[in-house]
């Protein structure tokens, strides 16, 4: 490359940098402005949110208070189940001892009763099975006896049972 066309390319590309930094300078200003415009603004807006950041903190004072109030207020109500709990848990448990004692006291009654109905089955089985077996023995003697008086003779060996052939 000669020297004049060097010369010619370094000052096209410089004259190019040089409109890159006019059109930068231009930017800026035109930042600055609109920075300065919303400043403004800003500033306008400045009273109304002082007074905006002055009400919200009255009401986290309030909101304080009664959070305050509340709390207390529900460590009272929490307290008071608490004693109501341990009192409903001493009547549950005095009910269940008792409870307990009442069963083992039915079960005491429930087994005498249970014993004295079994003697009693024994005895009236035995007062009345005891006579039915006697009867039933004494009838059984009469019916053979009456067997016996009524066939008259001796009976042969031709009209013997079977169990009276093992006997012979």
């Amino acid at each position: 490359m000669d020297q004049p066309t060097l010369l010619i390319l370094m000052t096209i590309f410089v004259a190019l940098a040089a409109v890159a930094m006019l059109v930068q300078a231009a930017m800026l200003i035109g930042i600055y402005r609109v920075s300065k415009g919303t400043q403004e603004k800003m500033f306008a807006l400045l009273p109304r949110i002082e007074s905006l950041l002055e009400t919200t903190r009255e009401g986290v004072d309030q909101s304080r208070k009664q959070i305050l109030e509340i709390s207390t207020n529900a460590n009272a109500i929490l307290e008071s189940a608490r004693n109501q709990l341990v009192k409903v848990e001493e009547m549950v448990d005095d009910a269940t001892s008792r409870a307990r004692v009442q069963m083992d006291r039915v079960e005491l009654v429930l087994d005498d009763t249970m014993t004295r109905a079994q003697q009693t089955v024994v005895a009236v089985h035995e007062s009345v099975m005891w006579p039915i077996r006697e009867l039933h023995g004494i009838a059984a003697g009469v019916r053979a006896a009456l067997d016996f008086l009524a066939r008259g003779t001796r009976p042969s060996v031709a009209q013997a049972t079977s169990d009276e052939e093992m006997f012979i």
